[in-house]
């Protein structure tokens, strides 16, 4: 029987390996991107959308304009806005159409996928591919744990990099984004 420390184990030791595979540059430009957007709009859906969100309420920690695609006081995006997208696959329909749809808008749009030749990637200004297996891949081939987890989790900890490199950079201090974290709970 397997035990929770051999899961929290594979997980780490899969999140460092895959952390060696990604290809750098498109992710070091991603702070500047959002830094040059009017604002910024998330998508996603599944567990992805859920890491796509929590990188999104991060920067709106950090004082940026951003609203979650679907909620109902989304605006329209526009010139001058970025849309961050995030499909393992993709391929997922609902991502791809907003996508599609900010690039006629003429928004950036950054994919975050694992499949650079995805119709999401070829959409997009901007690909950040992240190493790791798809929802529909459960061969165990790229990872041991199910489905798309680490691709979520890499998705996940890469959006909290992003975060980082951009909090270093803005020269706020913790309690200066902590005056923005959600008060009505």
């Amino acid at each position: 029987m397997a035990t929770v420390r051999e899961g929290a184990q594979l997980a780490l030791h899969e999140l460092a390996r895959a952390s060696a595979d990604i290809e750098w540059d498109p992710w070091e430009a991603l702070p500047d991107l959002i830094l040059d957007s009017a604002r910024i709009f998330a998508v996603g859906n599944g567990r992805s959308g859920l890491a796509l969100r929590m990188g999104a309420m991060r920067l709106m920690h950090l004082g940026r304009t951003i609203y979650v695609v679907g909620e109902t006081t989304t605006p329209a995006i526009g010139q001058g806005d970025l849309l961050l997208a995030v499909s393992g696959s993709g391929s997922t329909h609902g991502t791809l159409h907003a996508a599609q749809t900010a690039a006629k808008r003429e928004a950036a749009v950054a994919a975050i996928t694992a499949d650079a030749s995805s119709p999401l990637a070829q959409v997009a200004s901007h690909v950040l591919l992240v190493p790791g297996a798809v929802k529909t891949d459960r061969s165990g081939d790229v990872s041991g744990q199910y489905a798309g987890t680490l691709f979520e989790q890499m998705t996940l900890v890469l959006l909290d990099s992003v975060f980082y490199a951009l909090w270093k950079k803005s020269g706020q201090s913790a309690d200066e984004l902590y005056a923005r974290h959600g008060n009505l709970e």
